[in-house]
């Protein structure tokens, strides 16, 4: 507990005797058991009724400490109830008045655990707590992690490192919870990182933690918007993006009017808020979302900065992807081109927008970047050619044929596709959620025929965490394909083995695939797929780790050496099987 000096800290200042002075009646006197009378009498409770019920209470065995604390613990309970009772009633100025005379009286007391609650109690019912008093505060440890939250907010928005220091902890932990999710070894179509709605996700413990220390206070709110820019640039981690949004709209929840106000991408972010919610821009939330970018005046471009930081969040992103890929197919429906779309033509200023977020905060021009017309007048009709292919071979197939024989699917790509997704980020993105859609539709050869274009994209985006854990979820639809060697060796030769030596979070990718689908991967495949997969020196923790778990599971599966010999030799796998390479 803390020292007896800590316990009557201050009292002496109040005039009140404490243990030291008792020590020192002690010392000094010729009749102690006089001497203690009557220092109770001074110091004890000045009650007449109690001069008989004190003895009472003494025959029982009650001792007096325990007494005087009951009496002390109703007092501040008492005491509590009146601050916060006087915090609501009177005049504005005179109830601060009396609580910063209170303040004044007790604040000597501060140091003492049994009146600490007290004083603590007052600051916080102050809207400005003198500023000599947070400086107290502030220079000890114990005393700014007992205040209240109130308290702390007045002295994080005049230090703006401390403050960080209080953030910098949760923003660590959000990007972590993020990571987790996308790394999680539960793979599923119908789960994945985008499946919460927005309103759980700001339940989550360090949005609502962050809205809390922020309360009302605009100061605090624009300091941690600064911080959230500031690691994005530093990190380019667009998870940064998501928690702008978040804490705004949990600001919104709230009604929170005095931060909302000011925050000049409010209402584009509750309307993109109900988008996400959908997983869809409908027509009227679109007019809607334009009519804000339209808005934004001469001398006030630096709010674009802001909104193509909402833009770049990765939920935002997906709703636009997913809205882009559904128009597409409406358009093909109409017989009509993406150049003659005006809401096609929004999501992709958007998804412009949003995409350029990093070199807009970065450079510091806030204008919204140029739109390739080849993107609309080349790359999207390519687009809509596949799905027509798709068409065209499904009608084929059902065709009576003829001797001419079967049509086969379209198996090259169009080198101007592969080109676009190397040097566009627009069409690579769009791209990318056309093969998510595709692998959802379970259109194994529309996936085998466009893999190859996924090597080599624009900054390695098919490579990214978001779109390998979307795709491993996806692909478990496809899973009878896995038992195929050609399907595999496109799949894993093809495509994944090509990054896995450069790109650790690849590696853990595919592990994380094969830990879940192993038992539908040919034996031959498996084995050699283990070989190519074992962590080298370099690897990380979890790369080892799941191999491990990889391992452990194969060893399980391999049949016991006695059951192979006693398998009669007329039923052995026929040769078209291909057989495991020697060891």
């Amino acid at each position: 507990g803390p020292g007896r000096a800590e316990m009557y800290a201050g009292l002496q200042e109040l005039g009140v005797a404490n243990g030291e002075d008792l020590k020192e009646t002690l010392t000094n006197c010729t009749e102690p058991l006089k001497a203690i009378e009557q220092f109770q009498t001074e110091n004890g409770v000045l009650l007449p009724s109690l001069q008989y019920a004190l003895p009472f209470l003494d025959l029982h065995g009650t001792p007096r400490l325990e007494f005087h604390q009951s009496v002390f613990d109703e007092l501040r309970e008492k005491l509590l109830e009146r601050v916060s009772a006087i915090a609501l009633e009177g005049k504005v100025e005179e109830r601060y008045k009396k609580l910063e005379d209170l303040l004044e009286k007790s604040f000597s007391l501060v140091k003492m655990p049994s009146i600490q609650p007290v004083v603590m109690c007052v600051m916080k019912h102050l809207p400005k707590v003198p500023e000599k008093k947070l400086k107290l505060v502030m220079a000890d440890k114990d005393l700014y992690k007992a205040c209240a939250v109130e308290v702390k907010r007045q002295i994080w928005q005049d230090n703006q490192a401390l403050f960080g220091d209080e953030v910098s902890p949760l923003l660590k932990q959000y990007i972590l919870e993020k990571e987790n999710i996308l790394f999680s070894n539960d793979i599923s179509f119908l789960q994945n990182f985008f499946s919460p709605s927005p309103k759980t996700r700001r339940q989550g413990e360090v949005v609502q933690k962050l809205t809390q220390m922020i309360g009302k206070n605009v100061k605090l709110y624009d300091m941690v918007l600064q911080f959230l820019r500031t690691l994005f640039l530093r990190t380019r981690n667009v998870h940064y993006c998501t928690l702008r949004a978040e804490l705004l709209m949990s600001l919104h929840d709230l009604e929170i009017s005095e931060i909302c106000t000011v925050d000049p991408c409010h209402k584009f972010t509750w309307c993109l808020d109900a988008c996400i919610r959908e997983k869809f821009v409908d027509n009227k939330r679109a007019r809607e979302l334009q009519g804000f970018l339209d808005g934004v005046k001469k001398g006030q471009e630096q709010v674009l900065g802001d909104l193509s930081m909402i833009l770049c969040d990765p939920f935002a992103i997906n709703t636009l992807a997913l809205s882009t890929i559904r128009h597409l197919q409406d358009l093909i429906g109409q017989d009509t081109l993406p150049r003659e779309s005006p809401d096609l033509l929004l999501l992709l200023r958007m998804l412009s927008l949003g995409q350029g977020a990093w070199d807009m905060i970065d450079s510091q021009v806030f204008k919204e970047p140029k739109m390739e017309a080849e993107l609309i007048t080349r790359f999207l009709p390519l687009l809509m050619s596949f799905v027509v292919d798709d068409h065209t071979f499904t009608v084929d197939q059902k065709l009576p044929s003829e001797e001419k024989g079967p049509i086969p699917y379209p198996s090259t790509i169009p080198e101007a596709f592969t080109k676009f997704l190397q040097e566009n980020r627009i069409a690579c993105e769009i791209g990318l959620y056309y093969i998510l859609h595709i692998t959802k539709q379970r259109n194994k050869n529309a996936f085998l025929r466009l893999l190859p274009a996924l090597v080599e994209t624009f900054s390695d985006l098919a490579f990214s965490d978001i779109f390998l854990h979307l795709l491993t979820g996806n692909l478990t639809l496809l899973s009878d394909e896995f038992a195929l060697e050609e399907f595999c060796t496109s799949l894993f030769d093809g495509f994944f083995l090509t990054a896995c030596s450069r790109k650790e979070n690849v590696h853990r990718h595919v592990l994380r695939l094969l830990l879940h689908l192993h038992h539908k991967v040919a034996p031959a495949k498996l084995e050699s797929l283990q070989k190519a997969l074992e962590p080298t020196k370099q690897s990380g923790e979890a790369v080892k780790e799941l191999y491990n778990q990889l391992s452990e599971k194969l060893e399980l599966r391999k049949p016991s050496p006695a059951e192979v010999t006693e398998t009669p030799s007329m039923e052995l796998p026929l040769p078209t099987v291909p057989t495991p390479a020697s060891r």
